[in-house]
C-alpha cells in the first residue's frame, strides 16, 4: 500500500510531466518562424530562378541557404554557356529568368562556340567573375519584392496526409509553407575525397547537410549517390604565359539576355595546354592512390567530364589531351585548370601539374576534389517537376541527378513557375522536347532517368536546328508574357523585333537583283553562277556560298539591327531543312497529345512485355509520346498500347 508521502510524490510527478507537455506544445508554437505561400530549400542556381520567379509572381516566397556568402556560387569552373548549355541560358532568359541578365553584367570574356559547324549548334560561352557574380545574384534576390532570403540548414519537412505543411531548420524553428522546393545541389551527405583523406563537406569546404536526405528517406522517397569533381586551383603569378597558346574572347561580343544592349568590356584572356607523356606515366604509376580506382569512391561520376585518371584510363592511346587556364575573376589571382578534375592526393597533384609546359612552378591554392552527394532518382518526378507521391514538393537541379549550372537554372525556373500555376490552380507549364532544350533537359531526367550525373549536349535534342540560341526569344517570349515574368517593357521590345524580321524577309522576297555586269562579277568573286535573268534577294541568299553581309558589296543591304538580320538569314538559308523539321515536330506533337488515362491499369494489359508493364505502372506516362521514351518500352509495346487506347475508346461509346 502507498503511503499518503508517495501518492503526494506521484501526484508531484504526473502534475509536472503534464506541465512539461503544456511548455513542449507551447515552446513548438514559440518555434513558428513565419509562414510562407512557397519556400525554397537552397540558393544555388536553381534555388535563385525558382525563388525569384515564385516572388516576381506575386507569392509570399522565402529562400534559405546554409551560407549566405555562398549564393549563386560556381565551385566548378566558373563559367555560363558553352555549348547547348548556351541555348538553355537564352531559354532562362526568354521565359523571364535571371542568369542571362546576371551573366551579361558579370562576365570577363565571351565567345561563340562552334562557329564552323552552322547555328543550330552555336553557343555563347562567357567566363565569368566568380565572387561578383555570386554577390550581384544575392542583391538581385535581397532587392526582391514578395522574397526573404534566410540562411539556416533545413533539416527535415514536414508533411502530413501526403501533403506539404513546412520545414523545420538545425536551430528547431518551423517555418509553415504550401508549396516546398529543394534545390540543395551537391550539399546532401556531401563528403569530399582527396586521395586517402576524406571528410564530410559540401562544394568549397562549405558545410555539407547532413539530415535531409534522412528526412527525404522516411517520406519514401528513392535516393541516388552521385560523384562529380574539380579540378585544382593555381596561383597566377607561378604561371608561366609565355609557354601557354592563348585563347582571347571574340571581339563581337554576343550578350546572353535579349534585354542586353551592345556590350562593350575589356576582356581577359583564357589560355592553353597540354598533358604530355610524363604527365601520363605519373598517373599512371601512382592510379593505385586514386580513390576513383581503390574504391574508396562509391559514387558514380560524369561520363562525359571524366577526371584525368579516368581519362588516361579510357583512352590510353591518346598522347595528350587538352587543359585550360582560366581566370575566376578580375579580383583574385586563382586560375581554374580546366581538364585536369582529380580526387589524386594532393602530392599526385603537384607533380601532374608540373608536367605541363607552362605550369611547371605552378602553386596550388586549392587542391582538385571529389565530391560525393546525395540525390534523388528522378523518375519520381512528374513533368511539372513535383513528385508525384507527397503534394506540393517539387525537386530542382543537381538533386535531380543533373550537372551544371545551366541545367540547375532552367530547372529552377520552371519549378518556380509550377509552383505558382499549383497555387493558383492553373495548368502546369511543361516545355516539350519540340519545344525547348529546357524541354529535353526534364523530359530526359522525368522519363528516361539517369544513372550518372546528366549534362545537357545538342545531341540529346532531335530538333536541334529548330531549337537555336538565336530564336528563343521567339519560341518562349509570349509563354513567358502569358504566365506573367515577362515584362511589358521586354514584351513589346520582342514584338518589334518580330515585326522587323517580317519587314526585312518580304523586302527579300521583292527585290528583284536584275543581271549586270557589276551584279555577275560579284558573283563570279563569291564562286557563285552568274545570271542571265532577274533573282530575286531571298533566293540569291539561298545559295550556300552567299552570305547576307554580302549584299553590302552590292548596296542590297539592310540597315536593320544585327539580331534581325541574322533571324532572317538562318530562315531562308535552311529553309528546306526547317521545313522538314516541322513535319517531324508535327508528328512529334500528334504522339505527344494521345494522353494515357491515369487509371490505366498496365499489369493486366495483355501483350505488353513485363519490363513494359512494370515501367509504364511506376512512372505513369501522361501520353503515348512519353511512354515511348521510356527506357525498355519497346515499340511494340506502343504498338499494343495503342491498340489498347482504341478498344477503350469503343468500349466508352457503346457505353454512352
Amino acid at each position: 500500500m502507498t503511503s499518503p508521502e508517495g501518492i503526494l510524490g506521484l501526484i508531484f510527478i504526473i502534475k509536472l510531466t503534464e506541465h512539461i507537455k503544456v511548455r513542449s506544445v507551447k515552446s513548438m508554437s514559440d518555434f513558428t518562424g513565419g509562414e510562407y505561400k512557397i519556400i525554397v530549400v537552397g540558393a544555388g542556381h536553381a534555388g535563385c530562378e525558382a525563388a525569384l520567379a515564385a516572388a516576381r509572381l506575386g507569392h509570399k516566397t522565402a529562400i534559405f541557404t546554409i551560407n549566405l556568402d555562398s549564393v549563386a556560387n560556381m565551385p566548378c569552373n566558373p563559367n555560363i554557356g558553352g555549348t547547348a548549355k548556351g541555348q538553355l541560358v537564352r531559354e532562362i532568359d526568354a521565359l523571364g529568368g535571371e542568369m542571362g541578365l546576371a551573366a551579361d553584367a558579370n562576365f570577363i570574356q565571351s565567345k561563340i562556340l562552334n562557329r564552323a559547324k552552322g547555328p543550330a549548334v552555336y553557343s555563347l560561352r562567357a567566363q565569368i567573375d566568380r565572387r561578383a557574380y555570386s554577390e550581384h545574384m544575392k542583391l538581385v534576390l535581397e532587392e526582391q519584392e514578395n522574397l526573404d532570403v534566410k540562411q539556416a540548414e533545413v533539416t527535415d519537412i514536414i508533411c502530413e496526409e501526403g501533403k506539404v505543411k513546412g520545414i523545420r531548420v538545425h536551430t528547431g524553428t518551423i517555418y509553415l509553407c504550401k508549396i516546398l522546393i529543394l534545390t540543395t545541389g551537391t550539399y546532401l551527405k556531401g563528403r569530399i575525397v582527396i586521395g586517402d583523406s576524406s571528410y564530410e563537406s559540401g562544394p568549397d569546404g562549405l558545410l555539407p547537410a547532413n539530415k535531409l536526405s534522412d528526412s527525404l528517406k522516411k517520406l519514401g522517397i528513392k535516393l541516388l549517390r552521385f560523384k562529380t569533381g574539380t579540378p585544382a586551383r593555381i596561383n597566377e603569378r607561378s604561371v608561366d604565359f609565355s609557354k601557354l597558346i592563348e585563347e582571347p574572347g571574340d571581339d563581337e561580343i554576343v550578350p546572353f539576355s535579349f534585354m542586353t544592349g551592345d556590350l562593350k568590356k575589356e576582356q581577359v584572356s583564357c589560355y592553353m595546354t597540354h598533358t604530355n607523356a610524363e604527365t601520363h606515366r605519373i598517373i599512371r604509376e601512382n592510379i593505385h592512390r586514386s580513390p576513383l580506382y581503390s574504391g574508396d569512391i562509391e559514387g558514380i561520376g560524369p561520363r562525359y567530364c571524366p577526371s584525368i585518371e579516368d581519362k588516361i584510363v579510357r583512352f590510353a592511346d591518346k598522347e595528350s589531351h587538352q587543359v585550360f587556364v582560366e581566370p575566376m575573376g578580375l579580383g583574385t589571382k586563382e586560375m581554374y585548370v580546366q581538364g585536369m578534375s582529380t580526387s589524386m592526393p594532393e602530392d599526385i597533384q603537384i607533380k601532374m601539374l608540373r608536367t605541363l609546359p607552362g605550369l611547371e612552378n605552378a602553386v596550388i591554392m586549392r587542391p582538385a576534389y571529389a565530391i560525393e552527394y546525395d540525390c534523388i532518382d528522378s523518375t519520381q518526378l512528374d513533368l511539372s517537376l513535383e513528385i508525384k507521391t507527397i503534394d506540393g514538393l517539387f525537386f530542382a537541379g543537381q538533386i535531380n541527378g543533373s550537372s551544371g549550372y545551366e541545367e540547375a537554372a532552367a530547372q529552377g525556373l520552371i519549378a518556380g513557375i509550377n509552383a505558382v500555376m499549383k497555387l493558383e490552380n492553373r495548368e502546369p507549364l511543361i516545355l516539350t522536347r519540340a519545344k525547348a532544350y529546357i524541354g529535353v533537359l526534364i523530359d530526359d531526367l522525368v522519363t528516361k532517368g539517369t544513372n550518372e550525373p546528366y549534362r545537357m549536349m545538342t545531341s540529346r535534342a532531335e530538333y536541334r536546328l529548330y531549337l537555336r540560341q538565336d530564336n528563343a526569344d521567339a519560341r518562349l517570349t509570349q509563354i513567358g508574357h502569358d504566365i506573367g515574368l515577362v515584362s511589358e517593357e521586354r514584351y513589346s521590345r520582342f514584338i518589334k523585333k518580330q515585326e522587323l524580321i517580317g519587314q526585312e524577309t518580304e523586302r527579300l522576297k521583292k527585290t528583284i537583283l536584275p543581271p549586270s555586269k557589276e551584279v555577275n562579277e560579284f558573283l563570279r568573286r563569291h564562286k557563285s553562277a552568274e545570271i542571265v535573268t532577274g533573282i530575286r534577294l531571298y533566293d540569291l541568299l539561298k545559295r550556300p556560298e552567299i552570305d547576307i553581309e554580302y549584299l553590302k558589296e552590292i548596296d542590297q543591304y539592310s540597315d536593320m539591327p544585327k539580331e534581325v538580320i541574322e533571324q532572317v538569314a538562318i530562315s531562308i538559308k535552311y529553309e528546306g531543312y526547317l521545313k522538314r523539321q516541322m513535319i517531324q515536330i508535327e508528328q512529334f506533337r500528334r504522339m505527344e497529345e494521345r494522353l494515357l488515362p491515369e487509371d490505366i491499369d498496365y499489369k493486366n494489359i495483355q501483350g505488353l512485355s513485363l519490363e513494359a508493364r512494370q515501367k509504364l505502372d511506376n512512372q505513369k506516362p501522361q501520353s503515348l509520346g512519353q511512354a515511348s521514351r521510356i527506357s525498355g518500352v519497346s515499340p511494340a509495346d506502343i504498338s499494343v498500347l495503342l491498340i489498347y487506347l482504341e478498344s477503350r475508346k469503343r468500349k466508352n461509346k457503346e457505353k454512352d
